[in-house]
């Protein structure tokens, strides 16, 4: 397949032409990558189950998995889900357009091909003024997971687009870094109290501040897999670089010499190695490959910046990283989230 590659970075005349063409593939069911305020998406028309099915053989991604509506208007919400609940109203209000994701009953319109046979649907909003665009010249919701080969950290780069998925889509939207780095956060409404199924940078403490009590999945720091999955990211091996991740814990002196150790096991040995540390303690590691994640004071960094510093470790060919444990807070929930899942839950 011959993808079409669609560079964007405002929205003119010119860039509204090509954002046209691009919406012509999604209305004759094929697939186009494009940026959000999160990470890239893979989208496909969300009312067109053939259409879906193209998206999940792209990422090579297991069909149970279920996929992520997007809109681009508050008026597409109704004939999407059975009902919107006043919970998901009063969310609405505080945080869309943005990085949340809303799971509601679905309507009978929506295909089992998009929810994983479930009976529940998520329903995004995303705060990307090309997204937006491009979802209204489409003319129908988009489903959309994240733009990445199943598995591998999403993409928040057009470089990690192009490389997962270049020839397996029928076209490509790229344009700037995405904003915030991480997907949106999923909070389940059909259940009560709502439970978080996957943190985002709309924070546990955002989401009660709106709406009382709210409950977070076992899942989401533990190593818990459900048997159902109600939303991305619950299941699955994902966010995983080539190399093999290792998160390093205990306090910061524990971190620092386990770390060390671990490294001085490695030198003269044929195997690459690397380290995920932050600003302030790259300068402690002395072997290996040391590249910081951010500042501790700056979550939001650390978390836009933990899938591209992924991604470089595998540019580089480091075959074993060692990354330290991050302090969990409401502030870090989701990074935290990430960074487990990609180590598969390896700890020393």
């Amino acid at each position: 397949m011959k993808t079409k590659i669609i560079n964007i970075e405002n929205l003119d005349d010119a860039a509204l032409r090509e954002l046209a063409a691009a919406a012509v593939f999604i209305k004759a069911g094929g697939t186009v990558v494009f940026p959000t305020e999160t990470v890239y998406g893979l989208g496909a028309d969300a009312l067109n189950p053939e259409a879906i099915k193209k998206i999940f053989v792209a990422k090579g991604r297991p069909d149970d998995n279920p996929l992520i509506v997007h809109i681009a208007a508050l008026d597409e919400v109704a004939p999407l889900v059975a009902n919107i609940p006043k919970k998901a109203q009063r969310l609405m209000q505080v945080f869309w357009p943005g990085p949340l994701t809303i799971i509601m009953n679905k309507a009978a319109t929506i295909p089992t091909e998009l929810t994983g046979g479930l009976d529940t649907v998520g329903v995004r909003f995303p705060d990307h003024p090309i997204a937006q665009a491009f979802i209204k010249m489409a003319g129908c919701p988009i489903a959309a997971p994240s733009a990445n080969r199943s598995g591998r950290p999403s993409p928040t780069q057009g470089k990690h687009v192009l490389l997962d998925l270049d020839g397996r889509v029928d076209a490509m939207i790229l344009s700037a870094d995405t904003e915030l780095g991480l997907e949106s956060t999923v909070i389940d409404l059909t259940v009560e109290p709502p439970v978080v199924l996957r943190p985002g940078d709309v924070t546990l403490a955002e989401l009660r501040a709106v709406l009382g009590e709210v409950a977070v999945s076992a899942h989401v720091t533990d190593n818990v897999v459900p048997e159902k999955v109600s939303s991305p990211g619950m299941k699955y091996t994902h966010y995983s670089p080539q190399g093999e991740l290792v998160v390093v814990k205990g306090t910061p002196a524990e971190i620092r010499e386990k770390i060390t150790k671990a490294l001085s096991h490695h030198k003269g040995k044929p195997m690459t190695i690397g380290v995920l540390a932050s600003d302030e303690t790259m300068d402690f590691y002395h072997e290996g490959l040391i590249i910081s994640l951010g500042s501790r004071n700056d979550p939001k960094e650390m978390s836009k910046n933990l899938f591209s510093r992924l991604r470089t470790f595998d540019e580089l060919g480091v075959e074993k990283i060692y990354v330290e444990d991050i302090p969990l807070n409401n502030e870090t929930l989701a990074l935290i989230n990430r960074l487990y899942k990609a180590a598969g839950y390896a700890f020393i």
